[in-house]
Parts: C-alpha cells; sequence; structure tokens
C-alpha cells in the first residue's frame, strides 16, 4: 500500500494537487540529503497544560526577511535562502504561477517523530493559503 493510494483526498474548503513525477527519484534523494546536513536544525519546545515540551521533530524556518511565521505559540524569524531551496522555490513557483515567500523545513529523523493533524490557518498566511 502507498502513502497516496488514496488520492484524490478530498478536504473540505481545499485544492490538492498531487504530482508524483515533480522530482525524480535521485533528484529528490541528491536534496533530501543535502538539506538534511546543511539545514541547522532546531528543536523548539511548546507550552502546553503548564509544562513545556521539546516539538517531537526538528524544524528550520527559511524566507523573504518579512516573513515571520508563528504557529502553536512560537514565532520563527526567516533565515535567509540557501541557494538550494532558491531553486527548490523557483521551481515550485514555476509549477504553481504563485509566489512562495517563506518554507518552513520539518525533519522527522525516525518513527518516534511526528506532526497531528492540523490547520494551515494562522493569520499571516491570508485567507486561503498555498502550501507546497
Amino acid at each position: 500500500m502507498d502513502l497516496f493510494d488514496d488520492i484524490p483526498l478530498q478536504l473540505p474548503d481545499a485544492e490538492l494537487r498531487y504530482e508524483p513525477h515533480f522530482l525524480s527519484k535521485d533528484e529528490a534523494s541528491d536534496w533530501f540529503a543535502r538539506l538534511v546536513a546543511e539545514t541547522p536544525w532546531e528543536q523548539p519546545e511548546v507550552y502546553l497544560h503548564g509544562r513545556y515540551y521539546p516539538v517531537p521533530r526538528l524544524v528550520a524556518w527559511y524566507g523573504d526577511p518579512e516573513a515571520s511565521y508563528r504557529y502553536s505559540g512560537l514565532t520563527h524569524q526567516p533565515v535567509p535562502w540557501t541557494p538550494l531551496l532558491a531553486e527548490i522555490r523557483a521551481r515550485l513557483v514555476d509549477a504553481t504561477g504563485q509566489p512562495l515567500n517563506g518554507v518552513l523545513l520539518n525533519y522527522y529523523r525516525d518513527g518516534q517523530d511526528s506532526m497531528g493533524w492540523h490547520s494551515d490557518d494562522e493569520p499571516e498566511l491570508g485567507r486561503n493559503p498555498l502550501v507546497a
């Protein structure tokens, strides 16, 4: 069974486009290895029920200078685009025809790292955010 066997996934008030051949396997493997090695990963803590907990994954926020991002009580200031991330952004902008001002990288190190089901509905993302 493949993770995407149920495509098209139906989400209310959302549009989903799945591009299984957007990258070759070799290019995807190269990008992944470079991102894992070159990213200054952080593991911030969130405050829940009177205690601080580390988020169950590593994260990094890159973007245009004005693209701060706030979620789960955390505010991320953008790190400047790297050449690789600028290349990835250009490819995505070309494919979507929409501007992109930031990227949240999440690194799931093993089967213990995760992110719960959520909505990308933070006010700074705008009314109909594009998530690529």
